[in-house]
């Protein structure tokens, strides 16, 4: 059995991080509850690599923009299945009062993952 982790990648307004971390770790509950095994979200602190694609270009980030990473671990591909049908009719998971992020611009993926030390 391969572990299993969505991946996502969030253009924000720096300035509706503070209430972006809210909804997260309110969402972030959720999944737990419901079976997932790791819920975590990160903030940019360095997007100013050389040589390499950078995330602000690949998000196409306005001023005055940065961006969330956001992964949710599961122990399958299979548990992730069962885990978020669970998660989608949990009554507490609800969206927030106003839009944080430009959902159209957001990078998701599925992945098995490969090391896990």
């Amino acid at each position: 059995m391969s572990k299993y982790a969505d991946l996502y990648l969030l253009p924000i307004a720096e300035a509706n991080v503070p209430d972006y971390k809210k909804v997260a770790t309110k969402a972030g509950k959720i999944f737990v509850k419901n079976g997932a095994i790791r819920y975590r979200e990160y903030v940019a602190s360095d997007l100013e690599a050389e040589g390499v694609a950078r995330f602000d270009k690949l998000l196409k980030l306005k001023p005055g923009e940065t961006v969330i990473f956001a992964t949710i671990e599961f122990k399958s591909e299979a548990h992730r299945k069962a885990t978020m049908k669970k998660i989608m009719s949990d009554p507490e998971l609800t969206g927030p009062d106003k839009v944080l992020f430009d959902y159209k611009r957001m990078v998701y993926a599925g992945f098995k993952i490969l090391v896990d030390l």
